[in-house]
């Protein structure tokens, strides 16, 4: 089952470092916003960096649990690149004699932390009155947790060599604007340093895939990646996918045009 959730992370005064020109002159102002980006930032150098973007779920189950170890800590296997799933148990005679499924419900809470990396593209205007273009680059901290309730169908844990396995995973994209859309309110700017401070709203787009499967499942190996439909959301423009497009003919030798 795959999920689009979405939320809303206020910015003010985000610093963006300086301009080119350190001082710039008291006739110097930011005239116009060409364009606004923003994605993910990590450190490739240290994935424990307590900057880079973080999404955490929580999730807890209703009509099912989670098996535990001695210790009382959630069993968990390897799966497909490394994404640990977690084993689960319920009764499920009852839908087994009528040959179903047995449903079973959920509850989630998204956390996301870290930073994201926005790049503005500007004009501004230099002490001689010529017009130029820039690229600021800063830092945004975010802080959001998303709620979510899903429902999915329990294969047997009898009439199996293994245990089901519930599996997560999402991914995030984002899209930012100026607060107000307004250059005036939205952007400090000292012209005697350069520096600007600026106010932001991003939208934080999250898409989330979540099963129950048993055995382990490779069919990605022979079929390609098996995507669902997800349920759409009014915010976000657009969600981000979870697989990169497939590589097969069409992408190695494209028609010409």
């Amino acid at each position: 089952m795959v999920f689009n959730l979405q939320g809303i992370q206020a910015v003010s005064k985000a610093p963006f470092g300086r301009l080119p020109i350190a001082k710039c002159g008291p006739r110097s102002r930011i005239v116009a916003i060409r364009d606004i980006r923003a994605r993910k930032f990590f450190n490739p150098k240290n994935i424990n960096d307590c900057k880079n973007l973080d999404v955490t779920p929580t999730t807890n189950l209703s009509g099912a649990e989670f098996v535990l170890d001695e210790r009382g800590n959630p069993v968990v296997v390897p799966g497909p690149a490394g994404l640990l799933q977690y084993l689960i148990y319920t009764d499920t005679s009852d839908c087994d004699d009528e040959g179903l499924g047995t449903p079973i419900f959920g509850t989630q809470e998204i956390q996301i932390t870290g930073n994201v990396f926005v790049e503005i593209d500007v004009d501004f205007i230099d002490a001689q009155g010529n017009t130029q273009m820039a690229t600021l680059t800063g830092l945004v901290p975010v802080s959001q947790t998303l709620t979510n309730f899903f429902e999915l169908c329990m294969p047997s844990v009898f009439d199996s060599a293994f245990l089901p396995q519930f599996t997560e995973f999402c991914n995030i994209a984002f899209e930012a604007r100026l607060a107000t859309q307004s250059i005036q309110r939205d952007i400090a700017f000292n012209p005697a340093t350069g520096e600007v401070f600026i106010n932001l709203i991003i939208a934080l787009c999250l898409t989330c895939e979540k099963k129950i499967k048993v055995p382990v499942q490779l069919c990605v190996l022979s079929t390609g990646f098996c995507e669902q439909v997800p349920r759409p959301r009014p915010i976000c423009g657009e969600f981000p996918p979870l697989f990169p497009p497939q590589v097969n003919v069409p992408f190695v030798n494209p028609p010409d045009c």
